[in-house]
């Protein structure tokens, strides 16, 4: 008889084991009600006979998530095996959701840069451009693409991500929000002793014992995301104001106070169209912003060849030297307007959660990247000839007869580019959320396939609300980049 119990027992233990491994716990029966499941006898280490059962523990699910649940591969890292068909069609509608913002830094780059440092010579016209190309070359192409966007939280990006994964493998988290069950859904892998995972482990001991590296560490993140939002304030403003004030040159009778009012009414039709979802947006907005890059590289190659193919120059690094060595503390106050180049280019990090890793690696490489070196060596070889144009450079250098086909195009993408910071703030507050920094607001999951991809109501009317307030306050692109020269520091 005791070897039949031994036997059950024996069985017991070994069903059991499979349910161990996906996250059990032994419980004293006092926890569920109503009908009672298969008890059996266990000796404590006391030695006294106690009755215990074994009951599967629940995942833990955030409430605001049940909608994604539906999701497949949710639980599964973001960095999927998607087929090439799949990811060509993601790098697309990146350039509607991610790249809106980049691709209409052209419409006040030079303008800002030369409000502060007046074009003296072609030395100037050459520096600010190799300014303008190296900083576009290191920051969205070196640090985004080949090291940034591998460094995401299992598919998100954005600073609250990079807070979250640091979080889960060292101690350095001062709100009460990690669970064990965290440091399953990780990409994280140990691997063996090497140099780096020593200086890593030195680092994160540091961290773990030092209160103010925490603290630090912490108002770090805010701070990084409070940029983000505001720059998904400033964005919308300054690039649609900049775009409709192409038509002050055209019309006599477009006054500032109608820039106003027709920018205003642009912002409020775009944050209409948000609940439908990235998407949505993305495949809707993705044409006209290809078409925009295309314009863009098309009208650069042309100034190239027309007006003074020695822009080529520019590669030379030197001369940034030589536009700080004329320039001096006008050119430090230049570099304000020159950031204004990779605006949008945290966009590439904060929206991953909406794309996939390579598919915005494509896109940016392919299109983005290119597009905008012709653009601006072709201003530059512009602006060569005519520096006196400096304030209205990007129109006054359109060939004549297509003014209105590219504004039309310009005030088109400006409302796209205003989605790129939209988009990124969203996922930035749904990570604050997550960790316990934002309070708790409704999420709209808008994608079936893509968790990442989320419309935050109270969000979008804040938004909203806040870019027709700066554009009635500064009523000037000039004003604006200065502030936004601030918030992309």
């Amino acid at each position: 008889m005791s070897g039949m119990d031994e036997q059950d027992r024996d069985g017991i233990n070994e069903s059991s084991m499979s349910l161990l491994s996906s996250e059990s716990r032994w419980v004293d029966g006092s926890e569920i009600e109503g009908e009672s499941p298969r008890w059996f006898v266990d000796d404590d280490q006391t030695g006294h006979k106690m009755r215990r059962r074994l009951v599967r523990k629940t995942k833990r699910v955030d409430s605001f998530d049940v909608e994604a649940m539906e999701v497949p591969g949710v639980h599964k890292g973001h960095d999927k095996d998607l087929s090439l068909g799949r990811t060509l069609g993601l790098a697309f509608q990146t350039l509607g959701v991610v790249y809106g913002d980049l691709g209409t830094s052209p419409l006040y780059v030079f303008a800002s840069v030369f409000s502060e440092a007046r074009i003296k010579g072609d030395e100037d016209v050459l520096g600010a451009l190799s300014l303008v190309m190296y900083t576009i070359a290191l920051i969205p192409l070196a640090k985004y693409v080949f090291i940034v966007l591998k460094a995401n939280d299992n598919g998100e990006g954005g600073t609250f991500s990079l807070y979250s994964l640091i979080c889960r493998y060292a101690k350095v988290n001062l709100l009460p929000n990690q669970q064990p069950s965290d440091e399953k859904i990780s990409s994280f892998k140990l691997k063996l002793p090497t140099p780096e995972l020593e200086r890593s482990l030195r680092i994160k001991e540091s961290l773990e014992r030092s209160t103010k590296l925490k603290t630090l560490l912490l108002l770090l993140v805010l701070m990084g995301t409070s940029m983000v939002i505001g720059d998904g304030i400033l964005t919308p403003a300054i690039s649609v104001m900049s775009a409709v004030s192409g038509l002050q040159d055209e019309i006599s009778s477009f006054t500032e106070d109608t820039v106003v009012i027709v920018s205003i009414i642009f912002l409020v039709i775009l944050f209409s169209i948000q609940q439908f979802g990235t998407s949505k947006v993305g495949m809707t907005f993705a044409p006209a912003l290809l078409i925009w890059f295309f314009s863009l590289g098309s009208i650069g190659l042309y100034n190239i060849i027309s007006h003074d193919v020695t822009v080529l120059r520019a590669f030379n690094p030197v001369y940034i030297y030589y536009f700080f060595k004329r320039n001096t503390i006008k050119a430090w106050m230049s570099l304000g307007g020159c950031v204004l180049c990779i605006t949008g280019a945290e966009a590439m990090f904060a929206d991953l959660g909406h794309f996939s890793v390579r598919s915005i690696q494509i896109a940016f490489t392919c299109v983005v990247f290119p597009c905008l070196l012709l653009a601006y060596m072709g201003q530059a070889a512009y602006l060569m000839k005519h520096p006196s144009e400096v304030e209205k450079v990007f129109y006054a250098s359109i060939p004549d007869g297509l003014f209105w086909p590219v504004f039309v195009i310009a005030t088109i993408a400006a409302m796209i580019a205003s989605q790129a910071m939209i988009s990124a703030t969203f996922s930035c507050i749904k990570m604050s959320m997550s960790l316990g920094c934002f309070p708790r607001l409704k999420i709209i999951h808008t994608s079936r396939r893509f968790m990442g991809q989320i419309y935050i109501p109270v969000m979008n009317w804040f938004l909203m609300i806040m870019c027709v307030l700066v554009c009635a306050c500064f009523r000037s692109t000039t004003e604006i980049s200065n502030a936004y020269g601030i918030a992309e520091f």
